[in-house]
């Protein structure tokens, strides 16, 4: 197995919610089948599908499924704009679990829930600069 995720999904109960959320904060949509959404990230994509659905096709309980035991990372370029963002998530619907504030490892974080509980950390990170793309890597490029 290459060390790659191609793809994220998230699980969610009200998909017209969770797609409005994430639209709000200026993703655009990529063309997908009806009934689910997805947005193409740099590399990979992220797509929002009926969590019964999802369920189904594997199998288990919804309940299995839950939210919160994950996070999703977002770095930006830089520090200043770790707040900013998290106030556009907080207008678009988000709850903010943790305000921007800086962290042990000489970053500058904040966390945020969507409408149906999946977490964001919304990060700079000077040890791991973004390429001109926005791409990520650990250690920087």
């Amino acid at each position: 197995m290459e060390q790659r995720i191609s793809l994220i999904t998230l699980g969610v109960r009200d998909i017209a919610r969770e797609a409005a959320f994430y639209d709000a904060l200026g993703w655009e949509r990529a063309e997908a089948p009806e009934g689910i959404v997805v947005y193409d990230l740099i590399g990979q994509a992220l797509g929002l599908y009926p969590l019964e659905d999802l369920a189904r096709d594997m199998g288990v309980a919804p309940e299995r499924l839950g939210t919160g035991a994950a996070t999703y990372s977002h770095n930006l370029r830089t520090r200043e704009e770790v707040a900013p963002l998290l106030d556009r998530a907080k207008v678009a619907g988000a709850e903010i679990l943790k305000p921007a504030h800086d962290v042990f490892w000489g970053g500058h974080i904040g966390y945020f829930a969507d409408p149906e509980g999946h977490i964001w950390e919304v990060a700079w990170n000077p040890g791991a600069p973004l390429a001109g793309d926005g791409r990520f890597r650990w250690a920087g490029y």
